[in-house]
C-alpha cells in the first residue's frame, strides 16, 4: 500500500523581515542563515532586511560579506546609532513587500515561528482594517528580574492603554507595511505598535511563540533604562490614543 505524504505548499503571502542590529557581529551569520533556511521552503516570496544601527564591532561589514551567500538578504546602514525604532522605520520604508515581520537581532526570536503568524493571517476573512499578529513568548529564557519587570510592565501598559497585546516586548510581529507607514513615527515607537494599531481602529491577535536564550553578545537594554523612558512614552501614547482620526468615508 502506498501512503502519500500530505503536500504542504509554501505560504504565498510576500513578506519583508525587518531586523535592527547594533553590535551583534557574532549573531549575524548564524541568525541570518537560520532565517533563510527556515523559510526558503515555507514562504514563497520573502526578503530579509537587516539594518545596522551604527555598530562599532564589525556587524555591518559581516552583513555585507554575507550578502553573496544569502540571496534574500538586504543590508541597510545608519551613519550613527539612532536606536531600535529608527532602525525599524528605516527597514520598513525600504521594504518591497506588503506584509512586515519584525524580529530582534539578538537571535532570541525563533524564525521557525514565522509560519505560525502567517497561518493566523491566512485565517482572517476580513483584512480591510488594520491588523497586528503579535508573538507572545510562553517560556521566557531571561533572568528572573527581566521576566518580572516585563510582567509588571505589560500589566501597567495594558491597564493604561488597553491595547490587547499580551507581550509587547516580543519583537516577533506581523502587520502590513501600509498600516505602519500611516502611523506617527517617533523614538521608541517599536514598543507601542499594538497601541498605534488599536488607535487606527485595528485589532490585535496574540500567538504563542518560543523564546530562546541569548548565546552571543550582550543586551543593549537594562531594566532601569527601559522603565523611566517607558513611563514617559506611555503617557504620550495615551494622549495619542485619545485623539484618533478615523472617520468613515464614502464617495457621494
Amino acid at each position: 500500500m502506498i501512503i502519500f505524504k500530505e503536500l504542504q505548499l509554501p505560504h504565498q503571502i510576500p513578506i519583508s523581515i525587518v531586523i535592527p542590529m547594533y553590535n551583534e557581529v557574532d549573531n549575524v551569520e548564524p541568525f541570518v542563515n537560520e532565517i533563510h533556511d527556515a523559510l526558503k521552503d515555507k514562504v514563497a516570496t520573502f526578503e530579509i532586511i537587516v539594518v545596522d544601527d551604527g555598530s562599532s564591532d564589525g556587524t555591518g561589514e559581516r552583513l555585507t560579506q554575507l550578502k553573496s551567500s544569502v540571496p534574500t538578504l538586504r543590508v541597510l546602514g545608519h551613519l550613527g546609532n539612532f536606536g531600535q525604532s529608527a532602525a525599524t522605520v528605516s527597514g520598513i520604508r525600504a521594504a518591497i513587500h506588503p506584509w512586515i515581520i519584525t524580529m530582534d537581532g539578538d537571535a532570541q526570536n525563533d524564525p521557525h515561528d514565522i509560519p505560525l503568524l502567517l497561518e493566523k493571517l491566512e485565517q482572517q476573512s476580513d483584512l480591510s482594517q488594520p491588523l497586528l499578529i503579535a508573538g507572545n513568548r510562553k517560556k521566557r529564557n531571561d533572568s528572573a528580574l527581566r521576566k518580572l519587570s516585563s510582567r509588571v510592565g505589560n500589566g501597567v501598559r495594558n491597564a493604561i492603554l488597553k491595547d490587547d497585546c499580551m507581550d509587547t516586548g516580543c519583537s516577533l510581529k506581523l502587520f502590513s507595511r501600509d498600516t505602519f507607514m500611516k502611523m506617527p513615527h517617533f523614538n521608541h515607537l517599536h514598543r507601542f505598535i499594538p497601541s498605534l494599531i488599536k488607535r487606527a481602529g485595528g485589532k490585535i491577535i496574540n500567538v504563542p511563540v518560543s523564546h530562546r536564550a541569548r548565546t552571543h553578545g550582550t543586551s543593549k537594554y537594562g531594566v532601569m533604562n527601559r522603565l523611566w523612558v517607558g513611563i514617559v512614552d506611555l503617557f504620550g501614547v495615551k494622549w495619542l490614543m485619545k485623539r484618533p482620526c478615523n472617520p468613515n468615508v464614502k464617495e457621494i
